[in-house]
């Protein structure tokens, strides 16, 4: 195998990708500036459909259930999230 043919090949084989649907929550976390209103999130990303264990959610939705009102920081708005859609595996697509 000569160096060019190296250059084209991954260097890791990728195996089928598998569709999973809604955004992660740490995609939507990054996209906002800190601290945050939980209202203002929700003018801003509550149309965002998130990834969860029981298949993708809206984030209003998600919101509606979190009696807080105020984030003075990403990690306790995605804690407060994760504490109403849970943790674990999300389904693919194909499940």
């Amino acid at each position: 195998m000569s160096d060019d043919d190296e250059e084209d090949a991954p260097a890791v084989e990728l195996g089928e990708r598998t569709p999973v649907e809604g955004a992660p929550l740490a995609r939507i976390s990054s996209r906002l500036f800190w601290p945050k209103e939980k209202s203002e999130i929700d003018r801003l990303e509550g149309d965002s459909v998130i990834r969860t264990p029981d298949g993708p959610r809206e984030l209003s939705a998600v919101l509606e259930e979190i009696d807080e009102t105020y984030f003075q920081r990403h990690q306790e708005f995605e804690r407060h999230v994760r504490d109403v859609v849970g943790t674990g595996p999300v389904p693919t697509a194909d499940e």
